[in-house]
């Protein structure tokens, strides 16, 4: 995984319309079938090499809402960020 859209999310859409990989999809399309946005985790690259952060975050008006996850099967993602960070799920902004 890459980053999460944990349940605090309100579906107000402006993550999907930032993300440059088209990594974050709807409600309607989560493949878990919980009523929040998703991020797929082999599509996510962290915003490396398109941004400085991730831009769902920065974009996000709830706080801490997408936070930092453990590394998978995303084909990259940011050298800086902690082990710690990630086993704990800490906010991104």
């Amino acid at each position: 995984m890459a980053v999460y859209i944990n349940d605090t999310c309100i579906n107000c859409g402006a993550c999907i319309d930032e993300c440059p990989v088209e990594a974050i999809v709807d409600e309607d399309d989560n493949p878990t079938g919980e009523e929040i946005y998703y991020v797929y985790p082999d599509k996510c690259v962290e915003c490396v090499g398109h941004h400085d952060e991730p831009a769902c975050a920065t974009s996000c008006p709830t706080e801490d809402c997408i936070v930092w996850d453990v590394v998978g099967d995303s084909p990259e993602h940011r050298e800086d960020i902690t082990e710690d960070q990630r086993k704990n799920q800490a906010s991104i902004v």
